[in-house]
């Protein structure tokens, strides 16, 4: 049955009833737990937290209430992981190994290592980063090679530089060549949650060091289908752009030698929360086949009347000499945590091989 209520926050993953199951499934692990002082402390500002903030908190109500030593209490959240109903509560553990394992090198990495295969460690790693580089990146090179994906995973998606929702990683967002090893292992990974992370790695670099991951893909055989994926999800972000040594890696190079026919956009007004949807036909202008990337981008308006450009991937397609290919796509215009929408004209334009040719708009109501 439909419905006009919003979704819940985020945050309420961590709600009462989540913190309830904790305090239960520990009490089951360890009858000694005391699980009333845990319930009072985690839901103590609930309501105003984030839900980093409140991740955080489980793991700080853990130590709180766990009157053992730093590797006895391991031994409890080992035994309580797998009994978590939800992945994300139970990077609660891995937080608990960054905040209190810091001297305990050896038994944080091992626990890391077991508990990303229930959520993932991949915030929890970043802090031995920063306080023992050398030493853990060396055991990320060695996760890098584990037969769990959800170790490799860690490998390639704990040094990332730009991970969101962390802090970033300033010696390799500096010198990318210090995790190469990792991606270098995993760059035909068979798991899909590797290739993806391995991608958003590469991904992150090219904000500073786009050569770098030119140069290294430029290198790779590409006829691996998994390294061939990789190539193309790593570079979407110089693809958007238009970068040409981008563009020839996937078999795009070179102008686009097409025309734009009957872009629109419907409706033209809208109201917040509506839908928009994009149409066009694509046109060869020569006798040769083409390999097109299409995107389009969206001139948002912001509140002091400018605009700010977003580019979103519509498809990749080879096109015949002579011949048409027919688009669509639609869009939900809504609020959004990472972006604000206000009233006026926003600018649709259509991009090929990173070249405009065509433009259309939306009008969105006050």
């Amino acid at each position: 049955m439909a419905t006009d209520q919003p979704a819940p926050a985020l945050k309420e993953i961590f709600n009462a009833e989540r913190l309830q199951h904790i305090a239960t499934e520990m009490s089951a692990v360890y009858p000694e737990f005391d699980a009333r002082t845990f319930l009072r402390m985690a839901n103590d500002g609930l309501a105003e937290q984030s839900i980093m903030q409140r991740m955080a908190r489980v793991s700080e109500c853990l130590h709180a209430t766990l009157p053992l030593s730093y590797e006895a209490s391991l031994e409890v959240l080992r035994a309580l992981a797998p009994r978590l109903n939800s992945a994300f509560v139970s990077v609660s553990l891995p937080h608990y190994v960054a905040t209190y394992g810091s001297n305990a090198f050896e038994p944080s990495m091992a626990a890391l290592k077991y508990f990303t295969t229930f959520g993932s460690a991949e915030f929890a790693i970043r802090h031995f980063l920063r306080s023992d580089f050398e030493r853990t990146l060396a055991v990320m090179h060695d996760w890098s090679l584990d037969a769990n994906e959800h170790v490799r995973r860690l490998a390639s998606e704990g040094c990332r530089p730009r991970l969101p929702w962390s802090f970033r990683l300033e010696r390799i967002q500096a010198d990318p060549r210090l995790a190469a090893v990792i991606l270098d292992n995993l760059k035909a990974d068979d798991s899909l949650y590797v290739r993806k992370s391995v991608a958003n790695h590469l991904n992150d670099i090219t904000k500073d060091h786009p050569d770098w991951v030119l140069d290294l893909i430029e290198g790779w055989s590409l006829d691996n289908k998994h390294t061939a994926w990789i190539a193309r999800h790593a570079l979407r972000s110089l693809i958007k752009q238009g970068n040409q040594r981008a563009l020839a890696i996937i078999g795009a190079s070179g102008k686009a030698e097409v025309e734009i026919i009957g872009v629109n956009v419907t409706p033209t007004v809208i109201a917040l929360g509506e839908k928009i949807t994009l149409s066009f036909t694509v046109k060869s202008t020569v006798e040769s086949s083409q390999r097109l990337v299409i995107d389009y981008a969206i001139d948002y308006v912001k509140a002091n009347g400018g605009t700010s450009a977003k580019v979103f991937k519509l498809k990749a397609l080879t096109l015949p000499g002579g011949a048409s290919e027919t688009v669509s796509r639609s869009q939900s215009i809504k609020e959004l945590t990472t972006r604000r929408h206000y009233a006026g004209r926003h600018a649709v334009h259509v991009l090929v091989n990173g070249e405009r040719l065509a433009s259309s708009y939306f009008d969105i109501l006050p």
